[in-house]
């Protein structure tokens, strides 16, 4: 698919006042279970860092302008963008590019029974078109919400003004990756949940569930060690005061 080059419309960012983009429509809302209830957003930003220039946030508005509906809007379920203004982001409830001076980095849809056709179609040639430069959708049944390509997870990068794809890798039946250039972060399909591999790093960014059980094993070594302390010092006290000697 060939895009024409993005066209930025006026600057809107000085107009009086704030005008804030609708709410997403409720069945542009699957980001939840895959996405927010895991904490990738949170895990995600602090492995970024730089909180003052990053946006990364679920389920807002992302356009080439202002419209008084839905119409050449989009909600990706998780949008990431680098060098920017987040307090801009917040006061319009939404990325404006023409505001932040640049497309996001980096989108991901979510398939539903509802929303995977136009994943696959009408919202790739959205972001195209806003100069997106990589679209990730990500498909928990494994395909059967995409329907054209049956595929788990698809990543595209903008090149010349197309989309082309991302090479995905399998593992094995369960286990589906491809990179994120513009991340370095590996997108994984994994049993039907989103993970997400630092290949530097050699290791997943921590879920909600990972930081549990971490703070869960952390408090029972450290329980642990001071049962132990306490055993070691009742030991040393019954040396230095062993009692009187047992008469005969």
């Amino acid at each position: 698919m060939t895009t024409k080059p993005v066209v930025l419309p006026p600057d809107v960012s000085n107009a009086p006042g704030i005008i804030q983009f609708a709410p997403p429509p409720p069945d542009e809302m699957t980001a939840f279970f895959k996405v927010n209830f895991p904490g990738y957003p949170n895990s995600l930003a602090d492995h970024f860092g730089s909180p003052e220039t990053t946006i990364i946030t679920s389920e807002i508005a992302a356009a080439l302008m202002l419209t008084p509906d839905w119409e050449g809007v989009r909600y990706p379920d998780l949008l990431i963008a680098f060098n920017v203004d987040p307090a801009a982001g917040l006061a319009r409830n939404g990325y404006l590019i023409p505001e932040q001076g640049k497309p996001p980095d980096f989108v991901l849809e979510i398939a539903s029974e509802r929303t995977g056709y136009r994943d696959e179609t009408v919202k790739r040639q959205d972001y195209a078109g806003m100069g997106v430069p990589e679209y990730w959708r990500f498909d928990p049944t494994g395909g059967r919400f995409y329907r054209i390509h049956r595929t788990h997870i698809a990543g595209d990068r903008l090149v010349n003004g197309e989309y082309r794809p991302i090479t995905i890798h399998r593992t094995d039946a369960e286990h589906y990756w491809g990179h994120s250039d513009v991340l370095n972060l590996d997108l994984c399909w994994e049993n039907g949940e989103l993970r997400w591999y630092d290949p530097a790093a050699q290791r997943y960014l921590p879920t909600f569930d990972d930081e549990r059980a971490a703070r869960r094993a952390a408090e029972a070594q450290r329980d642990a060690a001071q049962a132990r302390v306490r055993q070691l010092e009742a030991q040393l006290r019954r040396q230095q005061n062993p009692g009187p000697p047992e008469t005969p």
